[in-house]
């Protein structure tokens, strides 16, 4: 793409309207490029940001450089600062990792099964041979879920014949049900939760299930019922997370869209919106909301106050700017990488210039994880500085350059790194902070697949027992416990408990019973 100066050079004595003309026409075919470009990377390319093998190398190149130039602070430690020795010891840990995924699975029930050889006894005197050992063959095998009819039975006792006084009839209470006067079981109550949201199946195809492979017709509405109220009764500990969430100071927010059958909106599914809010380490807390305007994070996040790390969805800055004494926001280096990743698929050696930078400041990161915040900030603003300002000299050198194009997708990525600078340098503040927001992110994953398949919410009342339950299931999933168990337990616990027990249930603090009760 030619540079204004350079096209007046080339056709000297052109009007000037049509030189400007043809300014205007090169933008737009580059940003047509970048979009097509965009669009057949999504179709048919990768989903994560990788790098080609020609990319790496030119990036380990220009990594080599900059380490050469850059002036570094003398070593903290062999493993802090040497970026080859950290990246050995991630990729030996990555291994570590997966061969352990890999080990197969302990604390099976053992089904054992003895073949006995047909020659056991000796052929010549008819006595059994000397036993001298075994060998042992395992495979593991599945038997296949059931469903059950669980018969309570309550046997009635009228009045003794000897008349020694009007009693009446003898019969146990019922215990606490999970659905009054329903059919609905815990196992099958677990079992559709799990199966919706976490397997994320649809009820007709559950419902095919049950009839095909168990030969029981469940309607989905009746399963959208039971849904219903089991989410009504784990409501008390979807408040309990927020409430222990909202009384902290550091908060990671980010939302997601869902398609919705609005009986109001004709020949077409609504579009709602379920927002994550999550502490990094602890609890997450979903929350369905019609929209996405700023009135939804504002509402919620009313008495928090502390800093939340977004994306650069203006209305998290206008939260802030409205609540600046309170409300302090940091940005996310994910999404600046991901920007100058695009711009990388127009060969763009700018944007990988900023991608080895970017992959210098990980680097740091991935060393410091495991360390205490005091550390982790320590070593960051000792080893972190030196990249964010060549970043931003270079990111002023190049938004300068007449031939910056900022509608290009290197200009765009630039415009984001620039304008979202402070905020993403605000993680340096304080040890517990992230460099990005990607563990929220993460959160938002499973919705994200379970649209794909269920496709769309019901009806837009369906959307709060939605977030209930992701909340309960990723709150388990970010404290390792599983879901299953929990709540196999808690449901089995809540009919009977009184609203100041329910505190004991929330996954920052339940304990398994060690016990089943009679």
């Amino acid at each position: 793409m030619k540079s204004r100066e350079e096209l007046q050079r080339e056709y000297a004595g052109a009007p000037a309207e049509l030189i400007e003309y043809t300014c205007q026409l090169q933008a737009q075919l580059a940003a047509a490029r970048a979009y097509i470009a965009e669009l057949k990377r999504q179709l048919f390319g990768p989903k994560a940001d990788k790098l080609t093998p020609e990319q790496e190398e030119q990036l380990r190149l220009l990594t080599e450089d900059v380490q050469a130039q850059a002036q570094r602070p003398p070593p903290l430690s062999q493993e802090v600062l040497e970026p080859e020795i950290v990246s050995r010891e991630s990729a030996q840990e990555k291994t570590q990792r997966r061969a352990r995924r890999q080990l197969p699975p302990v604390q099976l029930e053992v089904q054992r099964e003895v073949l006995e050889p047909a020659d056991k006894d000796c052929a010549h005197c008819h006595q059994p041979r000397p036993r001298i050992g075994e060998e042992i063959t395992t495979e593991y095998d599945y038997q296949p879920a059931k469903l059950v009819a669980h018969e309570i039975v309550r046997p009635k006792y009228g009045e003794c014949p000897c008349g020694c006084g009007k009693t009446g009839v003898a019969l146990a209470p019922l215990p606490p049900r999970l659905v009054p006067q329903s059919k609905l079981g815990l196992g099958l109550a677990v079992h559709l939760l799990l199966s919706r949201f976490d397997d994320h199946i649809a009820y007709y195809t559950l419902e095919r299930i049950f009839r095909e492979r168990h030969r029981v017709n469940i309607p989905r509405q009746q399963m959208v019922q039971w849904v219903e109220k089991i989410a009504f009764l784990l409501l008390a500990i979807y408040y309990l997370i927020w409430q222990a969430m909202e009384g902290g100071d550091y908060l990671q927010v980010d939302e997601t869209p869902v398609k919705v059958l609005d009986p109001e909106v004709k020949g077409k599914a609504a579009t709602g919106y379920l927002w994550f809010y999550s502490v990094p380490g602890g609890d997450v807390f979903l929350e369905y909301c019609d929209g996405r305007g700023r009135d939804n994070p504002q509402k919620r996040l009313s008495q928090f106050k502390g800093t939340i790390q977004t994306d650069a969805y203006e209305a998290y800055k206008s939260l802030q700017r409205e609540r600046h004494l309170t409300l302090r926001r940091l940005g996310c280096l994910g999404h600046v990488r991901r920007r100058y990743h695009k711009a990388l698929l127009e060969s763009s050696a700018e944007a990988l210039w900023f991608i080895g930078q970017i992959r210098q400041l990980y680097q740091i990161e991935e060393a410091v994880r495991d360390c205490p915040p005091e550390e982790r900030k320590a070593v960051r603003r000792k080893r972190a500085p030196v990249f964010w300002r060549a970043m931003k000299r270079r990111a002023d050198q190049l938004r300068a350059d007449p031939r910056f194009l900022p509608q290009s997708t290197l200009g765009k990525a630039v415009n984001y790194f620039l304008k979202e600078y402070t905020a993403l340098v605000g993680y340096l503040r304080d040890g517990r902070f992230e460099i990005d927001n990607n563990l929220v992110e993460n959160d938002v994953r499973p919705p994200a697949v379970g649209r794909r398949r269920w496709l769309f919410i019901g009806h837009p009342d369906a959307g709060w027992r939605t977030a209930v339950i992701y909340t309960i299931i990723q709150s388990c999933r970010r404290r390792g416990i599983n879901p299953q168990e929990y709540l196999t337990d808690v449901l089995s616990r809540l009919p009977a408990m009184k609203n100041h027990e329910v505190k004991d249930l929330v996954p920052s603090r339940w304990q398994p019973r060690t016990s089943t009760p009679a």
